[in-house]
């Protein structure tokens, strides 16, 4: 394919510019790459060189006097340096000989390119000038032409009028004949030019192009000519299976193939000869659980609620791992390896016995060591097993004891604290508040008014102690045989467990509750005897109860049966049932209570409006969500143990707890008014500024009885006070409340109302009954303001950031001044600044007296 007869076309033309170019560049990047080759082909041999020496550097050499590999290793260093050197010949041999060349060839190929170029462009531009002659030329001959015509008519017009004389016939004449001389001249002219535009035509198709396109196409294969010779040098250069490296590479295999490994460590054997070494003994330090009040034992797995599950997800694992391992031992069965890797040996690509005998031998060592190693994880792991697996079969039937018993430590903190005495109160104080919300919930029990009937009288049988038999001669539990175990006055339901710890107080003391264990509901048999001892009921495959003893069709009868028989519950516990615990006064059955209406919710579950089917009495019952976590749970009930113990007008009465089945409820008086927020919005209109300081009036009463009790509510706002008949206000939702002169806390603010809160509650998390002053300043607001929202349009920062810089909110409309006054001084910074509930309601009952208020 010749460039003379193929590429004579316009776009052939720009196509062989174009390649030309993309030849330019392809020089470019070649001479670029060539350059990054030479500089990383000599830091590769400067980098080997430097290897060389490092290898040959061997620190404490004579250790390996004799040593073959020692041997092989430094001809290979050598050897590698050796190939260095060349690697850096070749290097600068690229750089002075073929880099030149490559640098010259692309000098020489872009005056070649321009040359092209130009000729071209030359040739061309003749050819268009003349084919714009012609055209020229034709024009002008049609233009003479017209002129012609327009003459000889002129002049035909003229004789025929004037005959063969006359001046203006003259001139005519001379015209038409120089329009005529005009014509054929140019005719002349045009007939030259198509002749020399057609030879010329023919030259450049035939002649001038195709000779460009000849030389340009023997010029270009002279470059690659060049080109191949210069890659031919660069792939010689950059060969390393030339002689030279085949050489060195020869001499490396040489010294490696001298490697004897069975002579390697003979020498060195017999030199370092030793004995095996003394075990290790690994003991248990005592000392470490010297402060664990017995609950952990040197050498022995501790099974509480803290690490049971842990334990038997622990147990699981080593099992599977075991099992594991038993599998890969299989698998590595040295008689297995041995026949499966021979036939895939004769297989493969073994190139001669002795290859293949090294190969199998090398695997089946290998294969021993694994099953070592697999055989010494598998006693590890089978001797944890079999340790876990003993402590918690010795757990047997008793429910999983606590690992943080609570109870011990409340009571010798309160010992503790009444040691040191009133002086040192408010430091003991400050020191333990981490633990006081713990300390009030379990020190104050539910107080009953009277006995129960109690049906469970111990029974008098050999072996009972003395103070077992204090409660009658009757034996009601064994002439009740038509009871059911919800009937009995010793189940509990389910009462949490920090209940239960409350409850038995005495050995052998013991109750029967509910508790739910990975979604399963479990029946649990709760002992007091030298602490607190849980035991879960067992289920046989008939469907009979059980601990360790016989098996019974009914609960019932098998805690009847462990109490009458005065045998111990489990061999390892000793725990005998002496006295049962009958529910307290404040425990009422969840059947009792009949929900009608939801009439709202709160945090901790819905609240309903509901019916006591003994007495018919309408009552709020707030409910748990059983879903809840048990710390959940325990701040849910101490409303109801705050509350209990509680009688005043203002604050709203508790009536009862239900904790025989979830849900867990608290049962209080139902005020018919709703929310005091809600009643003021709905009845703004209606509410007289008498009304409204009544109801100021209300609250006042109701927080001076609470200071009184050193109770903080902590939450105190016209959403949690109820409104019940006359308008009387009461005091409710005592979920955040706190039993205490003095209440830290140190776990956040998370559910905080912070425009309702005092600066230090928020600054310092420090809470005093004057904290609930500062809140109450915002309730009489709230209550004049007939339900506005505090700080309106403000957010909770915002607010707060206000409150610091002194700002307080304005008198709501028609607030009489007597009664902002008193806002103010319940909104001072300083708390000691603050009057306490005391003053204030004094105060107020002066207000209410001033405006003719009647009470009820």
């Amino acid at each position: 394919m010749r460039f003379s007869t193929n590429l004579q076309g316009r776009t052939a033309h720009e196509a062989l510019i174009s390649r030309q170019e993309a030849e330019l560049r392809l020089l470019d990047t070649m001479k670029r790459c060539l350059v990054s080759k030479i500089r990383c082909d000599r830091e590769y041999a400067l980098a080997l060189s430097s290897l060389a020496s490092q290898g040959l550097k061997i620190d404490r050499g004579d250790e390996l006097s004799g040593s073959l590999i020692l041997s092989a290793w430094k001809s290979m260093m050598e050897e590698l340096e050796n190939m260095g050197k060349v690697i850096k010949q070749n290097a600068d041999t690229l750089e002075t000989k073929t880099l030149d060349a490559l640098s010259s060839m692309y000098t020489e190929k872009r005056k070649t390119r321009k040359l092209y170029q130009e000729e071209h462009t030359k040739i061309t531009q003749q050819f268009s000038h003349l084919m714009d002659d012609v055209s020229r030329k034709k024009s002008e001959y049609q233009k003479y032409l017209e002129l012609y015509k327009l003459m000889r008519s002129r002049f035909e017009e003229h004789y025929v009028k004037s005959g063969r004389g006359g001046r203006k016939l003259d001139d005519v004449r001379d015209k038409y004949q120089k329009a005529c001389r005009k014509l054929h001249l140019t005719h002349n002219e045009y007939v030259l030019l198509l002749c020399e535009a057609t030879e010329f035509e023919k030259d450049f198709r035939t002649v001038l192009l195709p000779g460009l396109l000849e030389y340009q196409q023997s010029v270009q294969e002279a470059f690659i000519s060049t080109w191949k010779q210069v890659l031919q040098e660069v792939s010689q250069l950059s060969d390393f299976s030339s002689d030279k490296f085949k050489e060195i590479q020869k001499r490396i295999e040489a010294n490696v193939e001298a490697v004897n490994p069975a002579e390697e460590y003979k020498d060195f054997t017999e030199k370092h000869k030793t004995s095996p070494s003394d075990p290790v003994i690994f003991t248990f330090d005592e000392s470490l659980v010297e402060e664990s009040a017995g609950k952990l034992l040197p050498n022995q797995l501790t099974v509480d609620n803290l690490t049971v599950e842990w334990l038997r997800t622990k147990l699981t694992d080593l099992e599977a791992a075991i099992k594991e391992c038993q599998e890969k031992r299989v698998l590595l069965n040295p008689n297995n390896v041995s026949s499966d890797s021979l036939v895939a040996m004769a297989n493969g690509k073994a190139n001669n016995d002795n290859s293949i005998s090294n190969r199998l031998s090398g695997l089946i060592e290998t294969n021993k060591k694994e099953i070592n190693e697999l055989r010494c994880q598998e006693r590890k792991m089978q001797r944890q097993t079999e340790l876990i697996k003993s402590a918690l079969n010795e757990l047997g039937c008793e429910e999983v004891p606590s690992g943080c018993d609570l109870s011990i430590d409340n009571q010798s903190f309160i010992s503790n604290a009444n040691d040191q005495g009133v002086g040192s109160e408010n430091s003991l104080t400050k020191r333990s508040f981490g633990h006081k919300c713990i300390v009030n919930m379990l020190k104050k029990p539910f107080r009953r008014k009277s006995a129960p009937n109690s049906p469970v009288a111990p029974p008098r049988t050999k072996g009972r102690s003395a103070s077992a038999s204090r409660s009658g001669s009757v034996d009601p539990v064994a002439l009740s045989t038509n009871k059911t175990l919800m009937d009995e006055e010793w189940f509990h339901g389910v009462l949490p467990r920090e209940e239960v710890v409350r409850l038995l107080t005495q050995d052998g003391d013991f109750l029967v509750r509910e508790t739910t264990r990975n979604d399963e509901c479990q029946t649990v048999l709760s002992v007091c005897w030298r602490g607190h001892k849980h035991f879960i009921v067992q289920t046989t495959t008939e469907g009979h109860f059980r601990f360790e003893g016989p098996a019974f069709p009914s609960i019932r009868e098998l805690i009847l049966y462990q109490y009458k028989s005065g045998l111990p519950v489990t061999s390892r516990s000793g725990a005998v049932l002496h006295r049962p615990i009958p529910r307290e006064r404040w425990e009422l059955n969840n059947d009792d209570v009949l929900l009608l209406d939801k009439i709202g919710r709160g945090n901790f579950g819905d609240v309903y409006k509901a019916q006591l089917k003994s007495t018919n009495q309408e009552v709020a019952v707030k409910t748990c969500r059983v879903t809840l976590p048990e710390e959940h749970k325990k701040k849910f009930l101490q409303e109801g143990r705050i509350l209990k113990q509680y009688d005043h007008a203002n604050i709203v009465k508790l009536i009862g707890i239900c904790v025989q089945k979830q849900p867990i409820m608290i049962v209080m008086e139902l005020v018919p008014g709703g929310s005091l927020l809600t009643f003021l919005r709905k009845n703004s209109t209606h509410l007289t500024e008498a009304q409204l300081m009544n109801m100021c009036l209300d609250t006042a009463a109701g927080m001076k009885y609470l200071e009184s009790k050193n109770c903080i509510h902590r939450d105190l706002a016209a959403r949690n006070c109820l409104v019940g008949y006359s308008n009387i206000v009461k005091i409710s939702d005592f979920g955040m409340s706190r039993e205490e002169e003095e209440y830290i806390v140190s776990d956040g603010m998370k559910q905080i109302p912070i425009k309702w809160t005092a600066p230090e509650a928020l600054n310092f998390g420090k809470y005093t009954s004057l904290c609930d002053v500062w809140s109450y300043g915002i309730l009489c607001w709230e209550i004049f303001s007939r339900g506005g929202t505090p700080y309106s349009g403000m957010s909770n920062s915002k607010a707060r950031e206000k409150i610091d810089s002194g700002y307080r909110m304005p008198a709501p409309e028609n607030t009489p001044d007597e009664m902002y006054r008193l806002m103010l001084r319940c909104w001072e910074y300083q708390p000691e600044n603050r009057p306490n509930f005391e003053q204030i309601y004094t105060v107020v009952d002066t207000l209410c007296q001033a405006y003719n208020v009647s009470f009820l």
